[in-house]
This record gives structure tokens, sequence and C-alpha cells, in this order.
């Protein structure tokens, strides 16, 4: 997902490193990056908490990165 990609690289992190940060491998997280793959919902979740963005917005469903609480 460009989405993803674009989180990353602002954090200036590897694939590796954040596929460490949210339990799955780096092959994975690839897949996911470049939509190979759908992205489980608790990956989704462990993403969306870790950037700190909601879910909407990897999804590219809303401009608006905050979170709903």
């Amino acid at each position: 997902m460009y989405r993803l990609k674009t989180l990353r690289e602002s954090e200036l992190l590897t694939q590796k490193q954040v596929a460490e940060k949210i339990y799955c491998g780096q092959r994975a997280y690839s897949y996911y990056e470049s939509e190979e793959r759908d992205i489980p919902t608790q990956t989704l979740i462990r993403l969306a908490d870790f950037y700190n963005v909601s879910v909407d917005y990897i999804l590219g469903r809303t401009e608006n990165p905050k979170m709903n609480k």
C-alpha cells in the first residue's frame, strides 16, 4: 500500500524494522506494502497503533490520519 511505504519512509525505517515492531516477517510486510497480500485485521490494527494513525487512513478511505477515540 502506498500509504504504508510513505509512513515507513517518513520515519526513516526499513521494512525489517517495522515488521519486527508489528510481529511479522519482513517478506510478509513487503507483500502488504506492494499490495500482493491483504493485511490481516490484527496486523492492520498493530500498524495503525504503531504509526498512530487510523486504520481508515492506512486503507486510503480518508485523508485524515487522526485516530477516532
